[in-house]
């Protein structure tokens, strides 16, 4: 068995016995997304419920999603908030957004979602101005080149105690080859160097292997 195989296999193994099937909505929010033909990019069913135990145990009311794709992630996070809770995904794309609309309108989400169609950089800055209460958890996972800049603005709409999960950090180890200059890479790479050198942040990186190949997140706790 090759190794990438072996990690599918062991991930499928740990989504069998620790979570089980799927229920309709998260299936079926996969299904439309690819009959939609929207690129095959979600979190796993794992790392979905990691991001909802990570909701859970920071006690999230409110919170920030950057990249919404068909929304399997944010059916993930938006379950684990309170009736009166509020998750905010901002998506690039308006078809992609479509999808994701009704595939939380299935999953019971549609009152406690909202979803904003636009270029992230321009609905940041009129999320700001309408000085919403701190988000508790932001998930950051859209195009790597402008991770720097999500950061920053996930520092600007935070609070001590809130926690910002940066996703896709590995690059398949490119983010440690100095020399690589792509622009994923390198968004990527200086949003770790903000994670580490930050003042307000405390900040680590986990490596995984899976479903997702090799990848990994990073994990900062805003600290003031």
């Amino acid at each position: 068995m090759s190794e990438a195989r072996l990690w599918h296999t062991v991930d499928d193994y740990f989504t069998e016995r620790l979570l089980g099937d799927q229920d309709e909505a998260l299936a079926a929010a996969l299904r439309e997304s690819e009959a939609a033909g929207l690129p095959p990019i979600a979190v796993s069913p794992l790392q979905g419920k990691l991001l909802q135990l990570l909701a859970r145990l920071q006690g999230a009311r409110r919170v920030l999603e950057i990249g919404t794709l068909g929304g399997y992630s944010t059916i993930w996070l938006g379950r684990a908030l309170p009736a009166d809770g509020r998750l905010v995904t901002l998506e690039y794309d308006p078809r992609h957004a479509e999808v994701a609309v009704r595939n939380l309108a299935r999953a019971g989400l549609a009152e406690r979602v909202e979803v904003r169609v636009g270029p992230a950089l321009e609905s940041l800055p009129k999320l700001a101005d309408e000085q919403p209460p701190p988000f508790d958890l932001v998930f950051i996972d859209a195009d790597k080149a402008n991770n720097p800049h999500y950061v920053k603005w996930a520092l600007r709409l935070t609070a001590a105690g809130s926690l910002i999960v940066l996703d896709n950090v590995v690059r398949g180890g490119r983010v440690a080859d100095s020399g690589n200059t792509d622009p994923d890479v390198v968004g990527t790479r200086t949003a770790l160097e903000m994670f580490g050198t930050h003042p307000r942040l405390d900040a680590t990186a986990v490596q995984t292997v899976g479903a997702k190949d090799h990848d990994g997140f990073a994990l900062a706790r805003v600290v003031s």
